[in-house]
Parts: structure tokens; C-alpha cells; sequence
């Protein structure tokens, strides 16, 4: 009987808004790491990042002990999997930048990385927002426009990458920073492209159950 309200207890969609405090925390992170890059202290704040990583992880085991005992979760068990999934996506997307910059030892940040980071900062909490109105998807007046936001900027990141990568090859730069940052810009897109993908899964959601 205990071990059936323990697990009755279990709010998923805290589980979610908890993945979604990490993908903030994570993106504010490498956006301060960006504009206080030091090349001699970088590797410190890559420890930093993937204790964040880790702690997301373990947040997402927790929850799928839970889960492989549950008797009725309140969604699909494959979309709670789904989406757990994606949202620990988003964190690891953002933990492969900075570990990417660290081993390509980049010894300058391009002004338009930060353009980058930024946008990645701003897409993190409209993805909190999108994933706060979950809980209440079946009523909430909000939720879709939460979802079109990020996939507004996700586009918005589709045009960044462009003009990053259109002025990085219009440049005099190097041929080996010329790899590095097509690389990193491509990274970088990829975090945006991660959110997507969350609120696309919470859109599914919502078709299956209305």
C-alpha cells in the first residue's frame, strides 16, 4: 500500500518542469561561459555544465524507476518516455557545445556566438513557459501560443545560422577555424532544434487526448 501512494504521488508534470528548469539553467550557463570566455579557466566551466548534464540525467532515472511501477500514468507511458527523452536532448545538446569549443581549443568567441547564445537563453524559457502549461493542456487557453513561440525561434535560429555561417565563409578567416566554427555553429542550432522537438511531442500529446 505505501509503495502504491509513493507512486501515485509522482506529478509528472513537476518531473517535466523540473527538466525544464535544467535546460534554463544549462543555456544561461554556456551563454555566461560565451561572454566570459577564458581559454586558460574554459575547462572548469565544462565540469560545471556537465554536472548540470548529470543531475538532469539523474533527475530522468528517478523518474523512470517511477514509471516502470506505475499503474496509471496520466498520459501515455511511451509519450511521458518521449518526452522525457527530448528534454534531456536539449541539455546534452547544450553540454556538446561547450565541450566542443573546449576540444577544438578555441582560442577566440566570435561576436555572433553570442547572438547564438542568447537566442538559446530565450528559447529555454519559452520552452519552460510551453512546458509549465502542460500540466493543464486539456483547458489551457495559452499552450499552443507557447508552442508556436518556439518554433518561432527555432526559425529565427534556421536565418541566424544561415547569416553565421554565410559571414564566417565571406571572412579571411583560417582554414582550421573555418572547420571549428562551422562545426559549432552547427551545434549550436542543433540546441535549438532540440527544443522544437519538445513542443512537438507536447503537441501530439494534445492531439491524442483531445
Amino acid at each position: 500500500m505505501a509503495n502504491k501512494t509513493k507512486n501515485r504521488e509522482f506529478d509528472y508534470f513537476e518531473y517535466f518542469n523540473t527538466c525544464a528548469d535544467f535546460i534554463c539553467q544549462a543555456a544561461e550557463y554556456l551563454d555566461n561561459s560565451i561572454k566570459h570566455f577564458n581559454r586558460e579557466t574554459f575547462f572548469d566551466c565544462v565540469n560545471v555544465m556537465h554536472k548540470i548534464e548529470n543531475d538532469a540525467d539523474s533527475n530522468k532515472h528517478t523518474m523512470t524507476s517511477r514509471l516502470a511501477h506505475e499503474f496509471l500514468p496520466p498520459i501515455e507511458r511511451e509519450d511521458i518516455i518521449a518526452l522525457a527523452g527530448e528534454l534531456d536532448n536539449v541539455v546534452d545538446m547544450i553540454d556538446d557545445v561547450m565541450l566542443r569549443v573546449y576540444m577544438f581549443n578555441v582560442v577566440r568567441i566570435l561576436p555572433s556566438v553570442t547572438e547564438f547564445s542568447e537566442l538559446i537563453v530565450k528559447t529555454a524559457h519559452k520552452l519552460k513557459e510551453a512546458v509549465a502549461e502542460f500540466k493543464n493542456f486539456k483547458n489551457s487557453k495559452n499552450i499552443r501560443d507557447k508552442i508556436v513561440g518556439v518554433n518561432t525561434m527555432e526559425s529565427d535560429g534556421d536565418i541566424l545560422h544561415a547569416r553565421c555561417l554565410h559571414d564566417l565563409y565571406s571572412s579571411d578567416i583560417g582554414a582550421r577555424e573555418l572547420i571549428i566554427w562551422t562545426f559549432i555553429f552547427d551545434e549550436l542550432e542543433n540546441c535549438l532544434d532540440a527544443a522544437e522537438h519538445v513542443v512537438d511531442i507536447i503537441e501530439t500529446v494534445i492531439m491524442k487526448n483531445s
